[in-house]
């Protein structure tokens, strides 16, 4: 791509980073707020380093569906309209040695393997509590915790049905695939789920000089994404034994789930992992070079009393994650020239992507649980007086222009204004933008969640209203909810169009209307489905996409 968008893009990128970075700083780190702005963190996880809950178990004669994969038998729990296999290591454990490398394939295992249980979360904080629930999931942290869940319709099927891997969100510090249940999707949209545990915080992406040495390609960090790949080529290897179409993949994600599916569209890595990708409130945020990121591993190996990899490797767990939980720290993926080649907004510019149908959008109100993390549930309210503060604190010399477009007299209150700022800057606007890029090289399709009532049954202690943030479409995706006939009806369109997207590449649902290509946006409200071009000046993105004079 050359020309006005191109030179456009290259001065946001420079803008848009520093204004990220500061919102980050700020504690509105958007990309965790679901998991991090409600409850604070503990440093509690079991450190043994020992198997995780369905590792190496023997099935008893139990009479639930026995699956053959390329590593042994496993034997899953039945249900009225859909079978799970929970459990299933896809790596072997990344203990010892393998500590801060890449995933390595499993063992093969002798008998039938019990998969009625999930395998352990990944290592965070064991209270990841939000008003969803714990993001960890059942089971206790642990390094061991390569695990994958499949969720597959009863209902015998001669056809091989389409496949959809979900990778969860966190800000890549918490969750777990455990948490999101596939078998209503599985059952109702006639597809095979798979949910995944991938490595997080530290023991996902520490970058450090030492690992480099070892790699062959001078190569650290990004080990939580590479485990992603890793899970993605267990499907491959395996779904068919399970009633899906390996050639029929889809990957979707949330947040930093996201933000996962679309630095998987870029890395070379995943070439030939996936068919289509859906990214729901997460994609081309900026990251930081393994230069960075390795010089800010070294510094953070300091607090361990550690100067070399051997000694890091020795230090137990729990100490490894209480270290990576000081405010400074930053575990995400990084720019590493191969894993990831460019930043993804870059990659996408360049057509240098996998080009399978993409479905990506936003909810309408995305900053506005941030705001109530950093206030109202923090025990104080953000006022008139303190608005133009908090805006000043984060965005620094282009406050003044953010308080024109945003002035209290168009929002009901402060935090509703605070909210739309976030919701634009740190969302809304840079989707547009990856779903536009896209757009020139293969079918876009862009959705805006917007049910105003999505998190009045969790009857939280606010004192504005939440809308639709971060993370309130999930449910409606998953078929979880019950709630007016209105957004029964709306629950039941999004599951059709994303289930309908992973067997076509084209979202249909029903008689719901239909989803138009980029650059119509489909709005997605209990109110009603309506598709419209006007999502960028809704969202004022000609303030957060165009340089700054």
């Amino acid at each position: 791509m050359s020309g006005p968008l191109s030179k456009r893009l290259a001065a946001n990128r420079r803008r848009l980073t520093r204004t990220r970075r500061r919102v980050a700083l700020s504690g509105a780190l958007l990309l965790s707020v679901v998991a991090t702005a409600l409850v604070p963190a503990t440093a509690t996880a079991d450190t043994t380093g020992g198997t995780g809950a369905a590792a190496g178990a023997t099935a008893t004669a139990s009479g639930g569906p026995t699956v053959t994969t390329r590593y042994g038998q496993v034997e899953g729990k039945r249900g009225e309209t859909a079978h799970s296999y929970l459990g299933i290591p896809y790596a072997a454990p990344p203990v010892g040695t393998r500590r801060w490398k890449p995933p390595s394939p499993p063992e093969r295992w002798p008998g039938v393997r019990d998969a009625t249980a999930p395998g352990n979360p990944c290592m965070q904080s064991a209270d990841q509590s939000t008003p969803w629930g714990n993001l960890a999931g059942p089971g206790t942290p642990s390094e061991d915790c390569l695990y994958l869940n499949v969720h597959t319709p009863a209902e015998r099927s001669l056809r091989k049905r389409p496949v959809m891997v979900w990778i969860h969100g966190g800000g890549f510090t918490v969750g777990s695939g455990t948490f999101y249940d596939g078998s209503e999707l599985a059952a109702r949209g006639d597809v095979v789920n798979v949910t995944l545990n991938y490595r997080l915080g530290a023991f996902g992406y520490l970058a450090h000089p030492g690992l480099a040495e070892e790699s062959a390609r001078g190569l650290s960090g990004n080990y939580g994404l590479l485990d992603q790949q890793a899970a993605l080529r267990w499907v491959r290897d395996n779904i068919a034994a399970f009633g899906g179409d390996p050639d029929e993949v889809t990957v979707f994600g949330e947040s930093a789930g996201g933000g996962s599916v679309c630095q998987n569209l870029v890395s070379p890595r995943a070439a030939g992992l996936f068919d289509r990708a859906v990214a729901q409130s997460g994609c081309g945020f900026p990251l930081p070079t393994q230069e960075s990121q390795q010089n800010s591993g070294a510094a953070w190996a300091k607090s361990l009393d550690c100067a070399d990899v051997a000694c890091l490797r020795g230090r137990p767990a729990d100490q490894v994650l209480t270290a990576s939980l000081r405010p400074n720290a930053r575990w995400v993926p990084n720019v590493d020239g191969e894993v990831l080649p460019l930043q993804v907004p870059d990659a996408l510019e360049q057509g240098r992507f996998h080009r399978v149908p993409v479905l990506q959008g936003t909810t309408a109100d995305e900053g506005r649980l941030t705001v109530a993390g950093s206030y109202d549930l923090a025990g104080r309210q953000l006022t008139a007086e303190g608005y133009p503060p908090a805006v000043r604190a984060i965005y620094g010399d282009r406050a003044e222009a953010i308080l024109a477009r945003y002035p209290l007299s168009d929002h009901g209150s402060p935090a509703e204004a605070l909210g739309a700022v976030f919701t634009d800057s740190q969302f809304a606007c840079l989707q547009s933008r990856t779903a536009e890029l896209m757009a020139e090289h293969t079918r876009s399709y862009q959705y805006e969640f917007a049910d105003p009532h999505a998190m009045d049954h969790l009857n939280l202690p606010v004192s504005f209203p939440l809308g639709a943030p971060h993370g309130s479409e999930i449910r409606y995706v998953f078929g979880g909810v019950e709630g007016t006939p209105a957004q029964n009806a709306l629950a039941d369109a999004m599951l059709g169009y994303w289930t309908n997207f992973a067997k076509t590449g084209v979202p249909y649902a029903g008689d719901a209307p239909r989803w138009h290509l980029f650059p119509k946006v489909q709005t997605l409200a209990p109110e009603g489905i309506t598709g419209s071009t006007t999502f960028p000046r809704d969202h004022q993105c000609d303030l957060w996409n165009e340089p700054a004079s």
